[in-house]
């Protein structure tokens, strides 16, 4: 336990900033967290199978097949590339807000092994290592 009157400081963190701020993410964040929760339901996959479907049978509507199997290369393309950015921005922040998470678990852990055991080495050097690990990912 923490002695009497001491606070755990471990709102330093640039994840404790931004509550105390509140929602301060800009509109790309905002249509990025949007974009993934609607692209990762049901709803999305059966709009592509729509649009493979209507591909599909738009073939007699060509002259040439080549230009029928380049018309949905090039759209799939474009809506591949657009959906790996957009989820790759919405995977990068979560694993940033995993990675704080653990760090403060970590930082609060130290905390508590150096409160609980001041005499104890073994505790002492454990709290020590914890503390060097809490950012490591950064420095790697």
């Amino acid at each position: 336990m923490l002695a009497a009157g001491k606070v755990l400081v471990v709102g330093g963190t640039e994840a404790a900033k931004t509550r105390r701020r509140g929602d301060r993410r800009s509109p790309f964040d905002r249509f990025v967290e949007s974009a993934y929760l609607r692209v990762s339901q049901a709803p999305s996959f059966f709009l592509c199978i729509g649009i493979v479907a209507v591909w599909l049978v738009s073939l007699p509507l060509w002259a040439d097949l080549k230009e029928w199997q380049t018309a949905i290369h090039t759209v799939a393309s474009v809506l591949t590339l657009l959906l790996v950015v957009l989820l790759e921005n919405a995977s990068r922040r979560a694993e940033e807000t995993s990675q704080e998470k653990l760090n403060v678990i970590a930082t609060a852990l130290a905390e508590l092994m150096a409160s609980e055991a001041p005499n104890d080495c073994n505790v002492q050097d454990a709290a020590k290592r914890l503390r060097e690990a809490v950012g490591l990912e950064d420095r790697h």
